[in-house]
């Protein structure tokens, strides 16, 4: 043991590093590797004999190809559509200031981490014929489930770009306009070349997101639009066939493997554009005399009115519409009962009260597992091979965002029905909040680890020359910077777990049912009193979502640097 100059014993540096390095990995493959290799391993030796068989049958299917090209076709036009419109709100958010500029952006931060049932819902209202935009035809259509993935992502791409943009130096744009060039040629030539990294990292994240797209495809999609997601799950839950889930789940790993390694690649650039611009440049104001800020002023209200508030506002109006056309309180009042016919086995309220329990445990274990491996993907090792596997350990635990909720719900129920170190999961109500854990968790690393990796490796190594021990060195440089992204990071990975609907449909037994399992049965069952029932209860499920990322928000501190 070494002893600092106080005489005090202090535990070596690499048995830290091993355990914060352990617990996670631990984690990962417990959690995440084993059931979805079980799952895997099981479609391929259904009878104790290893059989390829599969690959042929399924790759041989015009319905498999015909499923990945409407993967990838929703994917790449939810991305481009993502990226035109958060652009300009990038540009209001972070390079102009008005008021009520933060509560704008915490409501452009809510979409993302809308439960994808509530958002089906929420746009299924929207077009359906009786809906206010049900005169354009776009239920059960392509354009309405980009539409509704443009809903969710156009935030990313705001944040992530936002965040880089507001750190440009306003001189070479300044420089530019002296010379003559007109604002759209400064725009092209000079603004989005420095902003291509952040542009090309959202642009990957976002794509990654619309590819794994499920409760959102789930409910737009209707017979007619299914992506291979919604094809695992309907395999695995409708038709238990395990061998043809396998096969898609590989196909569908491999383009996930593809567009994380573009998604590390453009982080990096990202992050290294980062270090090389400017701090923050205080944001000058909205300029009704600027034909930009007029026009990204205008766009910006047309993008959050149009795109942001008018789906939640259909929603919410929709709800207080009572079975017999009349309006009042009556689906409110209902959330206190079983449904029509007894349709659930418990009342909303107490499905409400059982995904608050189930969030808050889940968000605990994703801070652990996330803040441990943002410290340790955070380091820069002097040697080519410890960093190639930092590099490698970053890539693993951002897998569980590609690969589906639905097979690592199932896995889990293939691999966990026996203890865990003493544990039975099914019988603790652990189950479901570890689920939600493994799909938190990336979420958690990529709001930290940018701001532990902003930290200067200098404040370490002068804490260290003057006796502090590895454990005083972190508690003493790296947790108060990295306390300046926990609010974020806590928020996220709350609404995400309350949200969360692949896995949790597969692990919550009735009795324990959380909010948007009940919504996704009550939207399933025969009833107005049910559908009415699912609007109120995801107007409940919303509210809950919203105020949890606008109270990160606000505790949000504005040095943090976070991904997202």
């Amino acid at each position: 043991m070494d002893r600092d100059r106080r005489g005090l014993t202090r535990t070596p540096a690499p048995y830290l590093w091993a355990a914060a390095v352990a617990v996670p990995l631990g984690f990962l493959g417990v959690f995440f590797a084993w059931p979805v290799a079980a799952l895997v391993v099981r479609g391929f030796v259904p009878d104790g004999a290893l059989d390829l068989g599969g690959f042929t049958e399924v790759l041989s299917r015009p319905r498999t190809w015909r499923l990945v090209g409407l993967t990838l076709t929703q994917a790449a036009l939810g991305t481009v559509f993502s990226v035109l419109l958060g652009l300009p709100l990038a540009y209001l958010l972070y390079r102009r200031s008005f008021p009520g500029r933060t509560l704008v952006r915490g409501l452009v931060t809510v979409p993302f981490v809308l439960p994808a049932v509530v958002v089906g819902v929420a746009f299924r209202t929207l077009f359906a014929p009786g809906g206010t935009l049900g005169f354009l035809g776009l239920e059960e259509s392509l354009a309405g489930i980009v539409v509704a993935l443009v809903f969710f992502n156009v935030s990313v791409v705001v944040r992530t770009v936002g965040g880089l943009w507001e750190r440009l130096d306003p001189r070479t744009e300044q420089a530019a306009a002296s010379l003559g060039a007109s604002p759209a040629r400064v725009l092209r030539t000079v603004t989005l070349p420095a902003l291509a990294p952040a542009v090309a990292s959202a642009a990957s994240v976002v794509f990654l997101f619309c590819a794994t797209a499920f409760g959102v495809v789930l409910v737009l999609g209707g017979v007619r639009y299914g992506t291979v997601e919604t094809e695992i799950w309907t395999r695995t839950t409708q038709f238990l066939d395990l061998r043809s889930a396998s096969v898609l789940s590989i196909l569908q790993l491999v383009v996930i493997t593809a567009a994380l390694a573009a998604s590390a690649r453009a982080r990096r650039r990202r992050e290294a554009a980062l270090r090389l611009v400017s701090a923050r440049v205080a944001a000058r104001s909205l300029s009704w005399r600027s034909p930009a800020d007029v026009a990204a002023a205008l766009g910006g209200v047309v993008i959050v009115g149009g795109l942001l508030v008018l789906p939640l506002a259909g929603l919410v109006a929709r709800s207080f519409r009572e079975p017999d056309g009349s309006w009042g309180l009556a689906n409110y009042v209902a959330l206190g009962t079983t449904g029509e016919r007894n349709a659930l086995v418990v009342t909303v309220w107490e499905a409400t009260a059982t995904s608050l329990r189930i969030a808050l445990v889940a968000t605990v274990l994703s801070l652990v597992v996330g803040g441990l491996v943002a410290l340790v993907v955070s380091r820069r090792p002097r040697s080519s091979g410890a960093r190639r596997a930092v590099g490698v350990l970053d890539g693993l635990f951002m897998l569980p965002l590609g690969v589906s909720a639905v097979t690592v719900g199932f896995g889990f129920l293939i691999t966990l029905d026996q203890p865990v170190l003493g544990v039975d999961l099914r019988t603790s109500g652990l189950l479901v909040p570890v689920a939600q854990a493994v799909v938190a968790v990336p979420l958690v690393v990529r709001t930290v680890l940018p701001v532990l990796r902003a930290v200067d490796p200098r404040l370490r190594e002068v804490a260290a020359v003057l006796g502090s021990g590895p454990g005083r060195v972190l508690r003493t440089v790296d947790l108060p910077i990295a306390l300046r992204s926990v609010g974020l990071a806590t928020g996220f990975a709350f609404a995400v777990s309350l949200g969360e609907f692949g896995a949790t449909s597969f692990l919550a037994r009735p009795d324990g049912a959380t909010l948007p399992v009940v919504i996704y049965r009550l939207v399933g069952r025969p009833g107005a009193e049910n559908y009415g029932m699912a609007l109120a209860a995801s107007v409940v499920l919303a509210v809950l979502t919203a105020t949890v990322m606008m109270v990160a928000e606000r505790l949000r501190d504005e040095r943090a640097g976070g991904e997202f």
